[in-house]
This record gives C-alpha cells, sequence and structure tokens, in this order.
C-alpha cells in the first residue's frame, strides 16, 4: 500500500465510523475506534487510554456533528498511517468550530484503529 487513494481508504474505514458515533453521542462506541493506549488530545487536557476519549465525547453538547475533509496522508510505516484534516464540528447553539486534526491510525490484529490524535485550532 503506497497510495494516497489508499492511505485515504484507511482513514476514511475508521473516520466514518468514528463520525457516526460522535453524531450519534455515542462515547464509548466513539472510544471503541481507538486503540487502548490512544494518546487523545482535543481541546481539553490530554489524555491515554479508551476512557478518557469516551469522557470526553460524553462531555460533548447532545447534537455535536463532525464533517470532516482529508488534507493529507502519509505512511511512516507498514503499520502506520497519518492522517492531516480539516474537522468541522457543527453545533445546534453556536457557530460551527473549524479544527485541525493531525491523527495516526494503527493495524491491529481487530483491524486500524487511531492510536494518537491532536486537534489544533489556527486563527
Amino acid at each position: 500500500m503506497d497510495s494516497t487513494a489508499d492511505h485515504e481508504r484507511i482513514l476514511r474505514g475508521v473516520l466514518d465510523e468514528w463520525k457516526a458515533a460522535v453524531d450519534a453521542h455515542e462515547p464509548e462506541r466513539a472510544a471503541s475506534y481507538f486503540t487502548e493506549d490512544a494518546i487523545f488530545q482535543g481541546l481539553h487536557p490530554y489524555t491515554v487510554g479508551r476512557q478518557g476519549v469516551a469522557d470526553y465525547y460524553d462531555s460533548q453538547p447532545l447534537g455535536m456533528t463532525a464533517e470532516y475533509r482529508i488534507l493529507e496522508t502519509r505512511q511512516p510505516a507498514d503499520d502506520l498511517v497519518l492522517g492531516y484534516l480539516s474537522v468541522d464540528f457543527s453545533f445546534t447553539d453556536r457557530p460551527t468550530l473549524t479544527v485541525y486534526l493531525s491523527l495516526l491510525v494503527k493495524h491491529e490484529a481487530e483491524g486500524w484503529h487511531i492510536s494518537h490524535y491532536q486537534v489544533s485550532r489556527l486563527a
């Protein structure tokens, strides 16, 4: 696997499921798309592991949805794909928040999971 299309296919396989869980406000399901030891940096202090991911998404308001666009991909190792994305988080009661997301997805026995997730807000 060495093409951008392959990298995007892998990322979309994980991110479409993550998005569906975020949109449905299902924090445990969203966390299940991360590795057990994932480093997670949303817009709050970072956490490590699925429970921290679930807690973060549980704290988000009902009605929040995510739309993502893949900007760049790389494959630093056979079992890793890096993605750089623009993500629009929409809310029912406030303006949309656009962030940039860097993530690593890792291939494990159960499939691809997010092992590193870091959000940045750029002015």
